[in-house]
């Protein structure tokens, strides 16, 4: 199957901030297609963690801010690199319970077909 041909947008898969805590809280749903682009955005007002297995932290992010992943930038084949189908996320605070805002992630996955 190519993975490369076709752009998707997935839905936003978010978490508003009375459900970041201390423990991990999955980020929508797992990957349902080779994420080429993912953009974690915080708009809480505190520090978070994100993780891909609930155990490590991954990404650190400070608040009101966002990062944003290009897996394959000029690539325009199968040969770039790809968050895996599967691949759940997960947030956390760092510090301190937020009191406002949400973490969210936007996918852009390669999909087959024309």
């Amino acid at each position: 199957m190519a993975y490369g041909t076709r752009a998707k947008f997935d839905p936003v898969r978010e978490v508003a901030f009375g459900g970041i805590s201390g423990t991990y809280a999955a980020i929508g749903t797992p990957l349902t297609d080779h994420a080429r682009i993912v953009r974690f955005v915080n708009s809480s007002n505190v520090e978070v963690y994100i993780s891909l297995d609930a155990i490590s932290d991954n990404i650190r992010l400070a608040a009101s801010s966002f990062v944003l992943y290009d897996f394959s930038t000029n690539r325009i084949q199968d040969d770039g690199l790809f968050v895996s189908v599967g691949t759940q996320f997960y947030v956390k605070q760092v510090a301190g319970a937020p009191a406002s805002g949400s973490v969210w992630c936007e996918v852009v996955s390669g999909t087959g077909g024309v």
